[in-house]
């Protein structure tokens, strides 16, 4: 089943991205839940008519998340955190440290689009994948130290 996606879905695709899923998910999913629409002919012709008309701001906004990677990828954080003796964190970091920690460096990045490979319980040295952009995704390199 082909549908036409009306907003980003981790793992599965972008906004206006034409994609196949199975049938039980486009139907039961996501066309009640308004994420997607069924791909006919006349969606798919009006898709590209829209993706005509939005190609001049999505460069604009590429632009942008390349020159925010750029600044991201040179920056490193130091997110504080109560340790134990052992090195173990008392929780875990969240995607909304890491995210407040940019904001106090005048970055701006939502903490949806920051994610960690395994769960950041000890202090030292991590890595965050940050998706700013459909072709721009960026690695952010940040130390937990002890609060």
């Amino acid at each position: 089943m082909e549908v036409i996606l009306k907003d980003d879905i981790k793992g599965l695709g972008y906004k206006n991205d034409l994609v196949k899923v199975k049938p039980g998910y486009g139907r039961n999913y996501l066309i009640p839940n308004n994420f997607a629409i069924l791909a006919t002919s006349s969606t798919k012709k009006e898709l590209a008519e829209t993706l005509k008309q939005v190609a001049h701001k999505a460069e604009k906004l590429k632009t942008s998340a390349v020159e925010l990677a750029a600044k991201l990828a040179e920056t490193t954080l130091d997110i504080p955190a109560k340790v134990g003796e052992t090195g173990k964190i008392f929780g875990a970091v969240t995607t909304l440290q890491v995210s407040d920690a940019l904001a106090a460096k005048g970055l701006i990045v939502d903490r949806k689009k920051i994610s960690f490979k395994s769960d950041v319980k000890e202090a030292g040295d991590h890595i965050a994948s940050i998706d700013l952009h459909k072709e721009v995704k960026v690695e952010l390199k940040f130390k937990v130290v002890s609060a």
